[in-house]
């Protein structure tokens, strides 16, 4: 089952979610900190 096609399925797998989840951090750190120069505090 942990033959090589398997892994290179799995590794390409991983790095999608991970630029996925590190695309949605990105938008919302941005989107946050553009947020906070219209706050009147």
């Amino acid at each position: 089952m942990l033959d090589a096609a398997f892994m290179s399925h799995a590794l390409l797998w991983l790095i999608g979610a991970m630029s996925v989840c590190a695309t949605v951090v990105s938008i919302g750190a941005m989107y946050a900190m553009g947020r906070t120069a219209y706050r009147k505090d």
